[in-house]
Protein backbone atom coordinates (compact mmCIF):
# COMPACT_ATOMS: atom_id res chain seq x y z
CA UNK A 1 0.00 0.00 0.00
CA UNK A 2 2.73 2.62 0.99
CA UNK A 3 4.73 1.45 -2.57
CA UNK A 4 1.18 2.25 -4.16
CA UNK A 5 1.00 5.24 -2.40
CA UNK A 6 4.25 6.10 -3.15
CA UNK A 7 4.15 5.24 -6.78
CA UNK A 8 0.58 7.31 -6.97
CA UNK A 9 2.48 10.48 -4.77
CA UNK A 10 5.33 9.76 -8.02
CA UNK A 11 3.20 10.19 -10.62
CA UNK A 12 1.19 12.66 -9.09
CA UNK A 13 4.47 15.15 -8.75
CA UNK A 14 5.30 13.95 -12.67
CA UNK A 15 1.74 15.11 -14.28
CA UNK A 16 2.20 18.37 -12.22
CA UNK A 17 6.28 18.80 -13.77
CA UNK A 18 4.66 18.38 -17.16
CA UNK A 19 1.46 20.83 -16.34
CA UNK A 20 4.46 23.05 -15.45
CA UNK A 21 6.64 22.85 -18.47
CA UNK A 22 3.47 22.32 -20.78
CA UNK A 23 2.38 25.83 -19.41
CA UNK A 24 6.26 27.12 -19.59
CA UNK A 25 6.07 26.89 -23.01
CA UNK A 26 2.48 28.28 -23.88
CA UNK A 27 3.49 31.06 -22.12
CA UNK A 28 6.82 31.29 -23.94
CA UNK A 29 4.80 30.93 -27.38
CA UNK A 30 3.10 33.53 -26.16
CA UNK A 31 6.21 36.01 -25.27
CA UNK A 32 6.97 34.97 -28.86
CA UNK A 33 4.07 36.14 -30.45
CA UNK A 34 4.11 38.81 -28.48
CA UNK A 35 7.17 40.13 -29.50
CA UNK A 36 6.59 39.94 -32.99
CA UNK A 37 3.72 41.53 -32.81
CA UNK A 38 5.82 44.88 -31.27
CA UNK A 39 8.85 44.51 -33.82
CA UNK A 40 5.90 44.51 -36.80
CA UNK A 41 4.29 47.43 -35.31
CA UNK A 42 8.23 49.03 -34.49
CA UNK A 43 8.64 48.37 -38.51
CA UNK A 44 5.39 49.79 -39.44
CA UNK A 45 6.35 52.91 -37.43
CA UNK A 46 9.38 53.78 -38.78
CA UNK A 47 8.16 53.23 -42.17
CA UNK A 48 5.92 55.76 -41.81
CA UNK A 49 7.76 58.17 -39.72
CA UNK A 50 10.77 57.82 -42.48
CA UNK A 51 8.60 58.75 -45.27
CA UNK A 52 6.87 61.54 -43.62
CA UNK A 53 10.32 63.04 -41.99
CA UNK A 54 12.06 63.26 -45.17
CA UNK A 55 9.66 64.77 -46.94
CA UNK A 56 8.32 67.60 -44.38
CA UNK A 57 11.76 69.29 -44.24
CA UNK A 58 11.17 69.90 -47.70
CA UNK A 59 7.46 70.93 -47.91
CA UNK A 60 8.28 73.15 -45.07
CA UNK A 61 11.02 74.43 -46.85
CA UNK A 62 8.55 75.56 -50.21
CA UNK A 63 6.10 76.99 -47.42
CA UNK A 64 7.89 79.22 -45.59
CA UNK A 65 9.20 80.26 -49.20
CA UNK A 66 5.78 81.22 -50.93
CA UNK A 67 4.22 82.10 -47.09
CA UNK A 68 7.34 83.82 -45.13
CA UNK A 69 5.45 84.11 -42.15
CA UNK A 70 6.31 80.40 -40.46
CA UNK A 71 3.88 80.87 -37.69
CA UNK A 72 0.93 81.53 -39.76
CA UNK A 73 2.32 78.14 -41.65
CA UNK A 74 2.39 75.82 -38.19
CA UNK A 75 -1.19 77.41 -37.12
CA UNK A 76 -2.80 76.14 -40.24
CA UNK A 77 -0.96 72.50 -39.81
CA UNK A 78 -1.64 72.34 -36.15
CA UNK A 79 -5.13 73.01 -36.69
CA UNK A 80 -5.82 71.43 -39.65
CA UNK A 81 -4.37 68.40 -37.57
CA UNK A 82 -6.35 69.13 -34.81
CA UNK A 83 -9.82 69.59 -36.80
CA UNK A 84 -9.46 66.16 -39.12
CA UNK A 85 -8.06 63.40 -35.86
CA UNK A 86 -11.32 64.65 -34.48
CA UNK A 87 -13.25 64.81 -37.36
CA UNK A 88 -12.03 60.92 -38.22
CA UNK A 89 -12.42 59.55 -34.69
CA UNK A 90 -16.17 60.53 -34.76
CA UNK A 91 -16.52 59.15 -38.11
CA UNK A 92 -15.28 56.08 -36.75
CA UNK A 93 -11.89 55.58 -39.07
CA UNK A 94 -9.36 56.49 -35.88
CA UNK A 95 -8.92 55.33 -32.85
CA UNK A 96 -8.38 59.12 -30.57
CA UNK A 97 -9.26 60.19 -27.12
CA UNK A 98 -11.66 62.80 -25.59
CA UNK A 99 -10.10 65.74 -23.57
CA UNK A 100 -9.35 64.92 -20.02
CA UNK A 101 -8.23 67.32 -17.12
CA UNK A 102 -5.38 65.33 -15.37
CA UNK A 103 -4.25 64.09 -18.92
CA UNK A 104 -4.54 68.40 -20.64
CA UNK A 105 -1.89 69.43 -17.76
CA UNK A 106 1.21 67.18 -18.61
CA UNK A 107 0.47 67.13 -22.81
CA UNK A 108 0.39 71.02 -22.28
CA UNK A 109 4.26 71.34 -22.26
CA UNK A 110 4.44 68.94 -24.69
CA UNK A 111 2.94 70.88 -26.65
CA UNK A 112 4.39 73.67 -26.09
CA UNK A 113 8.08 71.83 -26.36
CA UNK A 114 6.54 70.57 -29.61
CA UNK A 115 5.72 73.50 -30.87
CA UNK A 116 9.12 75.09 -29.97
CA UNK A 117 10.71 72.77 -32.14
CA UNK A 118 8.45 73.23 -34.66
CA UNK A 119 8.83 76.89 -34.36
CA UNK A 120 12.82 77.25 -34.53
CA UNK A 121 12.93 74.00 -37.16
CA UNK A 122 10.93 76.31 -39.43
CA UNK A 123 12.52 79.34 -38.64
CA UNK A 124 16.09 78.03 -39.28
CA UNK A 125 14.94 76.63 -42.61
CA UNK A 126 13.52 80.53 -43.25
CA UNK A 127 17.47 81.98 -42.74
CA UNK A 128 19.49 78.70 -43.59
CA UNK A 129 19.91 75.88 -46.54
CA UNK A 130 18.23 72.12 -45.80
CA UNK A 131 22.21 71.12 -45.85
CA UNK A 132 23.33 73.23 -42.61
CA UNK A 133 19.96 72.15 -40.92
CA UNK A 134 21.00 68.54 -41.32
CA UNK A 135 24.79 68.99 -40.09
CA UNK A 136 23.21 70.51 -36.53
CA UNK A 137 20.43 67.97 -36.47
CA UNK A 138 22.92 64.41 -37.21
CA UNK A 139 25.18 65.65 -34.04
CA UNK A 140 21.45 65.32 -31.58
CA UNK A 141 21.65 61.68 -31.04
CA UNK A 142 24.83 62.32 -29.00
CA UNK A 143 23.41 64.54 -27.02
CA UNK A 144 20.04 62.71 -26.12
CA UNK A 145 22.05 59.09 -25.69
CA UNK A 146 23.24 61.51 -22.61
CA UNK A 147 19.95 62.52 -21.98
CA UNK A 148 18.01 59.29 -22.35
CA UNK A 149 20.88 58.09 -19.39
CA UNK A 150 19.86 60.59 -17.21
CA UNK A 151 16.45 61.47 -17.21
CA UNK A 152 14.83 57.94 -18.94
CA UNK A 153 16.81 55.47 -17.41
CA UNK A 154 18.48 53.73 -20.19
CA UNK A 155 21.95 52.96 -20.47
CA UNK A 156 24.50 54.57 -22.37
CA UNK A 157 25.26 53.02 -25.53
CA UNK A 158 27.73 50.64 -26.32
CA UNK A 159 30.88 51.09 -28.45
CA UNK A 160 29.34 49.87 -31.52
CA UNK A 161 26.22 52.50 -31.23
CA UNK A 162 28.56 55.12 -30.21
CA UNK A 163 30.80 54.68 -33.51
CA UNK A 164 27.85 54.50 -35.28
CA UNK A 165 26.58 57.94 -33.84
CA UNK A 166 30.03 59.28 -34.36
CA UNK A 167 30.39 57.94 -38.01
CA UNK A 168 27.02 59.52 -39.03
CA UNK A 169 28.09 63.13 -37.61
CA UNK A 170 31.48 63.02 -39.24
CA UNK A 171 29.60 61.48 -42.50
CA UNK A 172 26.89 64.33 -42.56
CA UNK A 173 29.57 67.35 -41.85
CA UNK A 174 31.77 65.51 -44.50
CA UNK A 175 29.08 65.68 -46.68
CA UNK A 176 27.94 69.61 -45.83
CA UNK A 177 31.59 70.66 -46.52
CA UNK A 178 32.24 69.01 -49.63
CA UNK A 179 29.18 69.56 -51.60
CA UNK A 180 27.51 72.14 -49.99
CA UNK A 181 27.63 76.17 -49.52
CA UNK A 182 27.78 75.90 -45.44
CA UNK A 183 26.26 79.41 -44.72
CA UNK A 184 23.74 80.11 -41.39
CA UNK A 185 22.16 83.71 -41.29
CA UNK A 186 20.59 82.97 -38.19
CA UNK A 187 23.02 81.19 -35.57
CA UNK A 188 20.65 82.79 -32.87
CA UNK A 189 17.63 80.11 -34.17
CA UNK A 190 20.04 77.29 -34.69
CA UNK A 191 20.87 77.47 -31.10
CA UNK A 192 17.35 77.79 -29.86
CA UNK A 193 16.73 74.69 -32.01
CA UNK A 194 19.14 72.57 -30.71
CA UNK A 195 18.21 73.50 -27.11
CA UNK A 196 14.18 72.98 -27.49
CA UNK A 197 14.64 69.65 -29.51
CA UNK A 198 16.61 68.43 -26.72
CA UNK A 199 13.90 69.46 -24.09
CA UNK A 200 10.97 68.12 -26.81
CA UNK A 201 12.85 64.88 -27.18
CA UNK A 202 13.14 63.54 -23.63
CA UNK A 203 9.89 65.57 -21.79
CA UNK A 204 8.27 64.07 -24.81
CA UNK A 205 9.48 60.70 -24.00
CA UNK A 206 8.60 60.86 -20.88
CA UNK A 207 5.09 62.09 -21.53
CA UNK A 208 4.33 59.34 -23.86
CA UNK A 209 5.12 56.77 -21.50
CA UNK A 210 3.56 57.89 -18.65
CA UNK A 211 0.11 59.13 -20.14
CA UNK A 212 -2.08 56.50 -21.24
CA UNK A 213 -3.34 57.54 -24.56
CA UNK A 214 -3.77 56.13 -28.12
CA UNK A 215 -1.10 56.97 -31.06
CA UNK A 216 -3.79 59.69 -32.67
CA UNK A 217 -4.99 60.45 -29.20
CA UNK A 218 -1.29 61.85 -28.61
CA UNK A 219 -1.26 63.99 -31.67
CA UNK A 220 -4.81 65.42 -30.93
CA UNK A 221 -3.90 66.73 -27.89
CA UNK A 222 -0.44 68.05 -29.06
CA UNK A 223 -1.85 69.88 -32.30
CA UNK A 224 -5.39 71.09 -30.54
CA UNK A 225 -3.15 72.50 -27.04
CA UNK A 226 -0.74 73.96 -29.49
CA UNK A 227 -3.33 75.95 -31.42
CA UNK A 228 -3.76 78.68 -28.97
CA UNK A 229 -0.19 79.81 -27.97
CA UNK A 230 1.13 79.66 -31.72
CA UNK A 231 -1.59 82.28 -32.62
CA UNK A 232 -0.26 84.35 -29.79
CA UNK A 233 2.84 83.80 -30.92
CA UNK A 234 1.75 85.17 -34.85
CA UNK A 235 0.66 88.34 -33.10
CA UNK A 236 3.47 89.16 -31.03
CA UNK A 237 6.29 88.65 -33.86
CA UNK A 238 3.38 90.43 -36.33
CA UNK A 239 3.68 87.72 -38.35
CA UNK A 240 -0.04 87.73 -39.70
CA UNK A 241 0.53 91.36 -41.11
CA UNK A 242 2.27 89.68 -43.39
CA UNK A 243 -0.99 88.50 -44.83
CA UNK A 244 -2.50 91.79 -45.08
CA UNK A 245 -0.88 92.50 -48.62
CA UNK A 246 0.20 88.78 -49.63
CA UNK A 247 -0.87 87.88 -52.95
CA UNK A 248 -2.20 84.37 -52.90
CA UNK A 249 -0.90 82.16 -55.80
CA UNK A 250 -1.73 78.75 -57.22
CA UNK A 251 1.59 77.26 -55.76
CA UNK A 252 1.46 79.35 -52.00
CA UNK A 253 -1.78 77.93 -51.84
CA UNK A 254 -0.58 74.27 -52.72
CA UNK A 255 2.71 74.37 -50.91
CA UNK A 256 -0.02 75.82 -47.58
CA UNK A 257 -2.18 72.44 -48.29
CA UNK A 258 0.65 70.09 -48.79
CA UNK A 259 2.38 71.12 -45.68
CA UNK A 260 -0.91 70.61 -43.26
CA UNK A 261 -1.98 67.48 -45.03
CA UNK A 262 1.53 65.89 -44.30
CA UNK A 263 1.54 67.73 -40.87
CA UNK A 264 -1.52 65.25 -40.09
CA UNK A 265 0.68 62.14 -41.35
CA UNK A 266 3.97 63.34 -39.30
CA UNK A 267 2.42 63.68 -36.23
CA UNK A 268 0.33 60.25 -36.07
CA UNK A 269 3.75 58.75 -37.32
CA UNK A 270 6.25 59.90 -34.39
CA UNK A 271 3.72 59.74 -31.93
CA UNK A 272 3.40 56.28 -32.36
CA UNK A 273 6.85 55.43 -33.03
CA UNK A 274 7.71 58.11 -29.87
CA UNK A 275 5.71 55.32 -27.45
CA UNK A 276 8.01 52.05 -29.31
CA UNK A 277 11.48 53.02 -29.00
CA UNK A 278 13.89 55.15 -27.18
CA UNK A 279 14.26 58.68 -27.41
CA UNK A 280 17.84 58.20 -28.68
CA UNK A 281 16.42 55.63 -31.21
CA UNK A 282 13.63 57.97 -32.31
CA UNK A 283 16.26 60.87 -32.87
CA UNK A 284 18.83 58.33 -34.66
CA UNK A 285 15.46 57.31 -37.38
CA UNK A 286 14.70 61.03 -37.82
CA UNK A 287 19.25 61.55 -38.73
CA UNK A 288 18.64 59.10 -41.33
CA UNK A 289 15.54 60.56 -42.35
CA UNK A 290 17.17 64.24 -42.85
CA UNK A 291 19.97 62.01 -44.98
CA UNK A 292 17.34 60.73 -47.30
CA UNK A 293 15.74 64.33 -47.33
CA UNK A 294 19.17 65.44 -49.34
CA UNK A 295 18.91 62.73 -51.31
CA UNK A 296 15.12 63.56 -52.69
CA UNK A 297 16.51 67.03 -52.44
CA UNK A 298 18.81 67.07 -54.96
CA UNK A 299 16.09 64.79 -56.94
CA UNK A 300 13.14 67.90 -57.10
CA UNK A 301 15.62 70.56 -57.65
CA UNK A 302 18.41 69.26 -59.59
CA UNK A 303 21.25 69.81 -57.06
CA UNK A 304 23.27 66.59 -57.42
CA UNK A 305 25.86 65.69 -55.14
CA UNK A 306 29.31 65.22 -56.01
CA UNK A 307 30.78 61.78 -55.79
CA UNK A 308 32.34 62.69 -52.40
CA UNK A 309 29.55 63.80 -51.20
CA UNK A 310 27.68 61.19 -52.28
CA UNK A 311 30.59 58.99 -50.33
CA UNK A 312 29.70 61.01 -47.58
CA UNK A 313 26.52 60.49 -47.92
CA UNK A 314 25.95 56.31 -47.85
CA UNK A 315 28.24 56.57 -44.92
CA UNK A 316 25.41 58.46 -43.00
CA UNK A 317 23.09 55.57 -43.89
CA UNK A 318 25.21 53.30 -43.50
CA UNK A 319 26.28 54.04 -39.94
CA UNK A 320 22.85 54.65 -38.75
CA UNK A 321 21.96 50.32 -39.69
CA UNK A 322 24.60 49.84 -36.69
CA UNK A 323 22.74 51.64 -33.96
CA UNK A 324 21.59 49.57 -31.15
CA UNK A 325 19.19 50.64 -28.87
CA UNK A 326 20.26 50.90 -25.26
CA UNK A 327 18.21 48.68 -23.18
CA UNK A 328 17.29 49.52 -19.47
CA UNK A 329 18.82 49.73 -16.60
CA UNK A 330 15.32 48.06 -15.13
CA UNK A 331 14.15 46.31 -17.56
CA UNK A 332 10.34 45.91 -17.51
CA UNK A 333 9.10 42.16 -17.77
CA UNK A 334 6.89 41.58 -21.43
CA UNK A 335 4.10 40.56 -19.26
CA UNK A 336 3.75 43.92 -17.87
CA UNK A 337 4.20 46.11 -20.87
CA UNK A 338 1.40 47.62 -22.86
Amino acid sequence: AAAAGGGGGGGGASHNNAAAVKQDSHQSEAEKKEAAAVYAKIVFGIVAYASCSSMMLIINKVAVTFLPAPSVVLFCQLLTSAVAIKAMHEGGVVESDPLVAEKVKPFMLVAIAFLGALYTNVKTLQYANVETFIVFRSSTPIMIAFLDYVFLGRQLPNPRSWLSLMAILMGAIAYVFTDSNFEVKAYTWVAAWFIVFAFDQVYIKFAVDNVKLTPWGRSYYTNLLAVGPVFLLGLLTREHEILTDFEWSTASIFALSASCVAGVLMSYSQFLLRGLISATSFTVVGTMCKIGTVIINCMIWDKHASMEGLIALFVCIFSGLFYQQSPLRNPIPMHTRN
